[in-house]
């Protein structure tokens, strides 16, 4: 069965001839349907600019993306604007809602750009509203609504399209602890009930311990990679520190 994402041996350089910098290091993984993956680095790893280059924000030197069996590192144009719109969801750090339109209004738009009929797209808020336990805040704008609210406002626009893959941009740098908790459990909810497929790229130990498997990037490269399998959340947590433990000085602002 073909993984919703496959990472071959990309490579990506910033700078000139005479002073170049490589971000990432030939770097190979792959993401299956259901999967919530999450990748921990310092600052500085490249996990950020490998998210960038799956969402097509930048694009690679050398190497192939994959999601769903298309090349995405050769899309260009409509086709390009296509893939973004229908095949990718994205949760940004700061919500990137629009303030002028309410909670509804705000996950709405993404479906009304595909033309959706207008009682589907109801049909469809609704549902995500109830998966994100944000019906009470519908009606509300972004300034009326708390930072988990609008996170999880967020992330219903991010998933009302059906979208193969998921991505999370530090979803709960912008949040405290009871929000980001609140947050995360939604996640594996998502995940779980709904079969979504979340790529999530974080600092923090915590919020990857929600996730089932932990990619951990140094230098642009692969370092270590564990799953979750029967663990707990507290003993993958637990893993997972011993990792950040082993990397020392380079990750200590992961913890």
């Amino acid at each position: 069965m073909e993984p919703i994402l496959k990472i071959d041996k990309i490579e990506k350089y910033y700078g000139s001839r005479s002073s170049l910098t490589k971000a990432i290091d030939n770097l190979s993984f792959s993401v299956e349907k259901g999967e919530f993956v999450a990748i921990m680095g310092a600052s500085g790893s490249g996990k950020t600019t490998l998210l960038n280059c799956i969402s097509t924000i930048d694009r690679v030197t050398s190497g192939h993306i994959y999601v769903g069996g298309e090349d995405i590192t050769k899309l260009k144009g409509s086709s390009l604007n296509r893939f973004r719109r229908e095949e990718l969801g994205f949760i940004f750090q700061d919500f990137n809602l629009l303030d002028t339109l309410t909670a509804y209004e705000n996950i709405a738009l993404a479906l009304s750009i595909q033309n959706v009929k207008v009682k589907e797209i109801d049909a469809r808020i609704k549902k995500a509203a109830e998966e994100l336990d944000i019906k009470n805040v519908l009606n509300k704008y972004p300034y009326q609504m708390s930072g988990g609210q609008k996170q999880r406002v967020a992330s219903a626009r991010a998933i009302i399209t059906n979208p193969k893959l998921v991505l999370a941009d530090e979803p709960t740098g912008a949040l405290d602890s009871k929000s980001a908790k609140m947050l995360l459990e939604r996640f594996n909810h998502l995940n779980a009930a709904l079969d979504a497929t979340i790529l999530m790229v974080t600092h923090d130990a915590f919020t990857a311990s929600y996730a089932k498997r932990v990619i951990f990037i140094k230098d642009g490269k692969i370092f270590h990679e564990i799953e979750k399998g029967s663990d707990s959340r507290k003993e993958f947590f637990d893993k997972i520190i011993d990792v950040v433990t082993l990397l020392g000085g380079d990750l200590n602002d992961a913890l």
